[in-house]
């Protein structure tokens, strides 16, 4: 019994031993995080976030944050997760792809995830609900920031218990600080608010010419503006700083209390 315990606490020093070098490694790669942002400014006009698929289903994601936010489903064990913004329904399969796998090991019980899009295309819906994942799914049609959606959002969560919320519909700075406002108060203590596409701040203006928003007026200048009235929400750095390529810095939102 002596040896068996010797044995663990060994093992156990080895685990600390290896994590404590990856905090180290990620506090060096903090300096050079331009990489990260050089990377995709000559990656964007080729659209490679479209390259990817989840499960069968385009994602429309970077493998880094795919792999993050894998992370944190982990970590947090949510029992509900919204998402704003649908498109081909990748990052929808992929959310309830992880809550299944959480069930499947016993660490949550009837967890679901809710999507909202202001135009869920035929074809893409009918894709989403004919996958092996969409009976964890359930749609809502509808702007994000209207007063019926939001009415419907917070009566779908009133029974779950550890809430998950990921932001990406449309990026302007009104309409990011409109669903911050109306859905960070579901977030649960210790999980997360995922807001994508803070990045269109530190790329060129005229990246985004024929878009709505850009540089000063996006998804981070309205975290920004949030985090002012919101102490109770930190920017989780440390997800950024190991990622370098991210689409969402500043945008891995943490409540803390």
């Amino acid at each position: 019994m002596e040896t068996q315990l010797k044995l663990k606490v060994g093992q156990m020093s080895e685990i600390e031993k290896f994590n404590n070098e990856i905090q180290e490694n990620i506090k060096q790669q903090k300096e050079k995080r331009s990489l990260g942002i050089d990377f995709i400014n000559n990656t964007a006009g080729t659209k490679y976030s479209y390259n990817f698929s989840w499960l069968g289903r385009p994602i429309i994601q970077y493998p880094q944050d795919i792999i993050a936010t894998q992370e944190l489903i982990w970590k947090v064990k949510p029992d509900l997760i919204v998402e704003t913004g649908i498109a081909h329904g990748g990052s929808l399969i992929f959310t309830s792809s992880m809550l299944m796998l959480l069930e499947s090991c016993g660490e949550v019980k009837n967890s679901k995830v809710l999507g909202i899009d202001i135009d869920i295309r035929k074809h893409n819906k009918k894709a989403i609900q004919d996958h092996p994942m969409s009976k964890k799914i359930t749609m809502l049609e509808g702007s994000s920031i209207s007063e019926d959606i939001i009415s419907q959002v917070k009566d779908f969560a009133k029974d779950s218990k550890n809430i998950m919320v990921i932001l990406d519909s449309n990026h302007t700075h009104d309409h990011v600080l409109h669903e911050l406002n109306a859905y960070s108060g579901l977030v649960t203590k210790d999980s997360y608010c995922i807001v994508f596409d803070t990045v269109i701040e530190d790329m060129p203006k005229s990246s985004f010419s024929d878009r709505p928003w850009g540089k000063g007026n996006n998804p981070k200048t309205a975290v920004r503006e949030f985090l002012k009235s919101h102490n109770d929400f930190i920017i989780d750095e440390n997800i950024q700083n190991k990622n370098l390529i991210t689409v969402a810095p500043d945008g891995y939102l943490k409540k803390i209390k």
